[in-house]
């Protein structure tokens, strides 16, 4: 696809869809010359301003991350949105930005407490939590992580020294087959190609590129179609697994694994077409994992994401667990997405097990059933208010009937079921590579 000329109708459809399913376009550097207002101010780094924000032109409560001037055009700003996730983390304009002046310190005792609101009945409403306990569970429900003063001293270290590193993204848009993505998060991609606005993969091998035509040189001269093969073996394609980890940094926040491949088991899900396999999203697992983790890094891309395919990776791990003989659980932590995706997968699996057995299940034979561990069964039930503590035994306090409600209240999600007679496959052991 040439750049400056229109797509083909299906092309455009296509990017439409990614960019519905993706955060809307960003305010890149290249294109904030053609403002013409500027700032009243210049604004230093840390300082909490009013910002209009591009996701949905609403004006929200943002610190400003760091700061440059593009072409002449006024100071620009690269914000967070302190009540968003960093996905949303954007460059404005300087005149788009308002400093917040609150006398008394009030400006801080707002934020903390909003920290701490939940829109209790989707119609604006706060109710602030003040408790702990009132914390604890609100922040579990709604998949928030800790604050950085509430971690171990060492992980606040290590945390501190993540978001440094990672604080402005580098890399705005990425073009992959038919789909132009923005991005969510800073990648370590190698120089030059860190600093550029726009990155172009080959969707078939995943080496990336800076300028598009010298990706359409590659892809004339590329004749693989498809990943090495579905089930990849980072210390035989080392490669093509640094090159999936690069772009999955892209769309995760928390994800340390770039270039030390050998150790992990790499699976990768397509869609197929007359042109090939195009890859939407893979896991990966570690080969010898010592805390039965069957699952260390989930991704689907996001113009394939609400199609059900995170869903479907989570559900096959579970089988190469089953296959293994052995209960799993994902390494932890689990992004906000993650946790979303792993507790409608949980609850779904125990409800259907729960269904297909007239007698009353423990918590150890729903493990055995579904693969997944005691404690997140016993989690998945709590969450769901189907288990009691009682007299040290966790009690199960469930009927047919409440358990139909809660598989209703799931019907509406997309499932793409595994044909288990289907999948052949030998758990990987030492010295002898996996089978398909």
């Amino acid at each position: 696809m040439a750049a400056g000329h229109p797509a083909p109708p299906q092309q455009q459809e296509a990017r439409a869809a990614a960019r519905t399913l993706a955060p809307r376009s960003q305010s890149l550097p290249a294109q904030q010359q053609n403002t013409h207002s500027s700032s009243k101010e210049d604004l230093e780094l840390g300082t909490k301003v009013l910002c209009e924000a591009s996701f949905d032109n609403g004006k929200h409560i943002a610190e400003v991350v760091h700061k440059q001037e593009f072409n002449g055009s006024g100071p620009s700003y690269y914000v967070h949105y302190v009540e968003f996730d960093k996905r949303l983390d954007e460059w404005v304009h300087g005149s788009k930005v308002t400093r917040l002046a609150v006398a008394g310190g009030a400006q801080n005792t707002f934020l903390r407490q909003s920290s701490f609101a939940c829109d209790v009945n989707g119609s604006g409403g706060l109710e602030v939590l003040k408790t702990r306990r009132q914390k604890r569970a609100h922040d579990e429900m709604n998949h928030i992580a800790p604050a950085v003063d509430d971690l171990a001293p060492l992980d606040q270290h290590l945390e501190k020294e993540h978001q440094e590193k990672t604080k402005v993204k580098n890399i705005q848009v990425i073009e992959m087959g038919q789909f132009e993505m923005d991005t969510w998060y800073y990648s370590p991609y190698p120089e030059p190609y860190s600093q550029q606005n726009k990155l172009y993969i080959c969707e078939f091998t995943l080496k990336y590129f800076a300028k598009e035509k010298t990706l359409l040189r590659h892809m004339a001269k590329n004749t693989l179609k498809h990943p090495p093969v579905f089930e990849v073996d980072g210390s035989k394609h080392k490669i093509y697994c640094q090159n999936l980890c690069l772009l999955a940094k892209l769309f995760l926040d928390h994800k340390t694994l770039y270039y030390d491949v050998d150790p992990f088991l790499f699976y990768v899900l397509c869609e197929r077409d007359d042109e090939g396999f195009h890859v939407v999203g893979y896991f990966s697992k570690e080969k010898h994992s010592s805390e039965n983790y069957n699952l260390a890094c989930i991704l689907t891309l996001p113009p394939h994401q609400r199609k059900g395919y995170g869903r479907f990776l989570i559900a096959f791990s579970y089988e190469l667990s089953r296959k293994e003989g052995r209960s799993g659980t994902p390494e932890r932590p689990l992004s906000d997405l993650g946790m979303v995706s792993y507790r409608s997968y949980w609850t779904r699996a125990i409800l259907e097990a729960l269904r297909g057995n007239r007698h009353l299940m423990s918590v150890r034979e729903i493990s055995d059933e579904t693969g997944i561990r005691t404690d997140d069964v016993i989690k998945t039930m709590d969450f769901l208010h189907l288990i009691r503590y009682w007299k040290g035994d966790h009690i199960l306090c469930v009927g047919p009937k409440v358990i139909q409600e809660h598989l209703d209240n799931l019907a509406h999600q997309k499932t793409i079921f595994i044909d288990t007679f289907r999948l052949h496959w030998t758990p990987y052991t030492s010295g002898q590579p996996p089978k398909k």
